[in-house]
């Protein structure tokens, strides 16, 4: 335990960059911005700001001489990975426009996604609504942007921190993932130091092991398992207790006995512990088709949406023995406070 807890320095990095033979991309990088659309910081109106992203914080801004609403993430400076990302181009992936290379107001300016995050819309009022229609949806959305981004793009990006505030959507509900960490260029494959959120984060990313794009498909049950039960992963618990439970107790996020089997089934086999035993998006997609042709899974799923209060004592009653079971006998930051209770409602 003391060897796995060493390995619990959490520092923030991009997402892994990679061509798609699994080899580092072997680019003749010209000087930083030839390839994109370089904004003058001159030429952005500055409203509000939305929050923050990886190593920056992210801004609504005018684009003035294009006359367009943009997001901004303002950064300490730019590397070539701004480059290789104004290569993207999927619906699901938010949308780069170029970037601000004036220092000190480095930043990368994309879409602006008026919908906010999905983690916003699940802690809203409107996510009472959500049917299995919207789930299934949604889910296939996220499944097609990240099998773009592992299968499909030029050059393979391993996100490594999918959760649903890097989740946005467009005022007609379309989701779009985002925030790919653009002040860093990675090239290399081997091992990675902790990036993420522990709720979200897979046990090899937690442990600075050797990740694939396998990593992804962890986090990817974890939102869908925010989606399914609009409840907040390991709500209460500190970062370092919910990397314990992860990698030295094989815990896993409880699902309701509830839960409609063949989405129970999906978030298991996400949450593999070996990384090789875990989906990949393609075969994501494909079990979210067949899922889609099953015609009694709407009535389940909906059933089971619209009587949260019948199981949610299940969760309630689960996640806080879990809780008092890791306070007797976790204490890897040298005396943390004790967290509260339970799991706690997005709404």
């Amino acid at each position: 335990r003391a060897q796995t807890a060493g390995s619990f320095q959490h520092f923030l990095l991009p997402p892994l960059l990679t061509d798609n033979t699994g080899r580092p991309p072997q680019y003749a990088m010209s000087s930083p911005g030839s390839s994109f659309v370089q904004i003058k910081h001159e030429d952005l109106l500055f409203y509000e700001n939305c929050g923050g992203g990886s190593f920056g914080s992210v801004y609504r801004a005018l684009w003035i001489s294009r006359d367009k609403e943009v997001a901004v993430k303002k950064l300490l400076k730019i590397d070539k990975e701004a480059e290789i990302l104004s290569v993207l181009s999927h619906k699901n992936i938010i949308q780069f426009y170029g970037a601000v290379l004036e220092s000190p107001n480095y930043g990368i300016v994309t879409e602006y996604a008026s919908g906010g995050s999905l983690y916003e819309y699940l802690s809203s009022e409107q996510s009472e609504e959500m049917d299995m229609e919207q789930i299934m949806t949604w889910a296939i959305q996220i499944a097609k942007g990240m099998h773009y981004l592992h299968a499909e793009a030029p050059v393979k990006v391993i996100h490594r921190d999918l959760k649903s505030r890097n989740v946005v959507m467009t005022a007609d509900k379309v989701l779009k993932i985002c925030d790919f960490g653009a002040s860093k260029f990675l090239s290399h494959t081997t091992h990675m130091t902790v990036v993420g959120t522990f709720p979200w984060m897979a046990p090899e990313v937690i442990q600075s092991l050797p990740v694939s794009e396998t990593c992804d498909t962890y986090s990817y049950g974890v939102v869908l398992w925010e989606m399914l039960t609009r409840e907040v992963p390991f709500k209460g618990f500190e970062g370092l207790q919910v990397a314990w439970l992860v990698v030295e107790k094989q815990e896993r996020l409880t699902v309701p006995t509830s839960c409609p089997a063949s989405f129970a089934e999906l978030m298991k086999k996400c949450w593999q512990a070996d990384p090789k035993e875990r989906p990949q998006f393609k075969q994501v997609l494909v079990t979210l088709e067949t899922m889609a042709n099953d015609s009694r899974l709407p009535d389940q799923c909906n059933s089971f949406l619209h009587n949260k209060d019948q199981w949610r004592y299940e969760h309630v009653r689960t996640h806080t023995c879990t809780q008092a079971n890791t306070e007797d006998t976790c204490d890897l930051s040298g005396g943390m406070t004790n967290a509260v209770c339970g799991f706690q409602h997005h709404t």
